[in-house]
């Protein structure tokens, strides 16, 4: 694998807005404090994704284990702006949601939470990001609800899911969000996305015109 290099810049939530049609964003994942120090320099963000454990043990993760591992990653990138996916059945409702994201928050060093949901989820982005929670969104297609929507399907080869799909996004940056992950969306539409939101967008299998590019490692 490749390591790009630029001049590094540690990240906060005003950069990151800040850099909505100035400065190409660039997440991976990590999930160890090998890989976090060895991405530290070349990634804008670091995602601790609750693929993790899919990959690792075929299983679904916990939130036990995404603190685990964010602790990992903060511990191997000190100055790096991690975010934490918040694992499924996290985030069912606000009391909930809110109580496990604190804890993310008070036993590792993570800088933001991930939250995978548009309209839906508006109200539980607010509620967090109201009690000083940064959150990342993510719409298209979403992990977690691949079961639900009987498997992995590509977002927005209709006029009604495009819509839908700029709603969400609309919806979650409304809510506070500071970023939206959108994955496994047409070109064309992710770029629609992308223009009517002021928060920079992060693709990750939805073409070359997002604010930015997720590499899953």
């Amino acid at each position: 694998m490749s390591i790009i290099k630029h001049d590094f810049e540690k990240m906060n939530i005003t950069k990151i807005k800040q850099s909505k049609n100035n400065k190409k964003l660039t997440v991976i994942t990590a999930y160890d404090a090998l890989f976090s120090n060895l991405f530290s320099k070349s990634a804008d963000m670091i995602l601790v994704g609750d693929s993790l454990n899919m990959s690792f043990m075929g299983k679904s993760d916990t939130l036990d284990q995404m603190i685990y591992h964010t602790k990992a990653v903060c511990n191997g990138a000190k100055d790096a702006f991690v975010i934490t996916d918040m694992p499924f059945a996290t985030y069912i409702n606000k009391d909930e949601e809110l109580k496990n994201c604190a804890r993310v928050y008070q036993e590792t060093l993570a800088s933001a939470v991930k939250i995978e949901g548009g309209e839906d989820k508006a109200d539980i982005i607010k509620h967090l990001t109201s009690n000083a929670i940064a959150v990342m969104g993510h719409i298209g297609l979403m992990p977690q609800y691949v079961r639900s929507e009987g498997g992995y399907k590509v977002r927005g080869k209709n006029k009604q899911d495009e819509e839908q799909l700029i709603r969400d996004a609309i919806a979650v940056e409304k809510a506070g969000a500071f970023a939206i992950v959108i994955e496994g969306v047409k070109s064309d539409v992710a770029k629609k996305i992308t223009e009517a939101v002021n928060i920079p967008t992060i693709g990750i299998g939805a073409g070359n015109e997002t604010d930015g590019q997720v590499l899953v490692w």
